[in-house]
């Protein structure tokens, strides 16, 4: 079981890795389903792990596009900033206990199907499709961000796509910026978060051991990979991902209805006696005369 697990981790690592190489997205869209249902954590011991995983993966594939000169600043500070304030705010609702795990998984779910729809999408053209793109740049940014406190998702799926249609970015330098993007947008919803993934730690090492190996394969294949069938692929696994958390959100879900309903029904047994002894009580008031 043990050994299982460890080849899942590091299998389903270093295609998270091999992804971040590629289109520098794709990192905690597949590794939140892997923790939840590969390695049966449950969501508030998932999502601070995704980050960090997703956090220390990002950084790790940053290198080579710093080099090659290939983040863009402007549109990292337009999308950054905003993106920041929304993972500190989906952050701290999720600290705060204001939404349960079914809704977690509700709304990655959600995430996941967006994704999937935004890499079938063209995004070929290097001029941005829309005017006054640098202001929904930025309130894209807010959802990304709140999406990555909540779910634990790095956003990159959006980021990409929001870099290249808005701004205008070639998909290799919309690439590195959203690496950057992705470690900056992570670190702070974990900071918002306040724990650390202590549960997940043993399984932090198979999976950051899969990610570098992905992370080099990927490095070196992706001149002479179609980024059309990449994305194609990567639709495809969303869809099979969004499924697989449907179905978990929905079994959390049903559990915890029940778990409610057997409550409530061991209520109403341990208070129809007490009342029926209430009845006797008031119904015999002189007995004792």
């Amino acid at each position: 079981m043990i050994v299982s697990l460890v080849l899942l981790l590091w299998a389903g690592g270093a295609l998270i890795g091999f992804l971040l190489a590629v289109l520098g997205a794709g990192g905690s869209i597949l590794l939140m389903p892997l923790l939840i249902s590969g390695a049966a954590l449950s969501v508030r011991e998932a999502v601070p792990l995704s980050l960090l995983v997703v956090t220390l993966m990002a950084l790790g594939n940053l290198g080579p596009y710093l080099r090659r000169g290939q983040v863009a600043a402007k549109p990292a500070l337009i999308l950054g900033l905003p993106a920041l304030a929304g993972s500190w705010i989906g952050g701290s609702f999720v600290k705060a206990g204001h939404l349960s795990e079914p809704v977690q998984l509700g709304v990655f779910t959600i995430a996941a199907l967006l994704a999937a729809w935004l890499l079938t999408r063209p995004v070929s053209s290097h001029k941005p499709v829309v005017r006054h793109g640098g202001v929904l740049l930025g309130g894209q940014g807010i959802l990304i961000g709140l999406l990555t406190g909540i779910a634990g998702v790095g956003g990159g799926f959006a980021i990409v796509p929001a870099l290249v249609l808005l701004a205008g970015l070639p998909m290799q330098l919309a690439s590195g910026t959203s690496l950057l993007l992705i470690a900056l947008n992570s670190l702070v919803a974990m900071a918002a978060l306040g724990s650390w993934p202590a549960a997940g730690l043993p399984l932090l090492f198979p999976l950051l051991i899969g990610g570098f190996m992905g992370a080099l394969i990927g490095q070196r294949l992706a001149p002479k990979l179609s980024d059309r069938l990449l994305r194609r692929g990567f639709a495809a696994l969303l869809m099979g991902s969004a499924l697989l958390t449907a179905g978990e959100a929905w079994r959390r879900h049903s559990g915890l209805a029940n778990h409610a309903a057997q409550q409530a029904e061991d209520t109403d047994q341990q208070e129809q006696p007490r009342a029926e002894t209430q009845h006797e009580a008031k119904g015999y008031p002189g007995q004792d005369q």
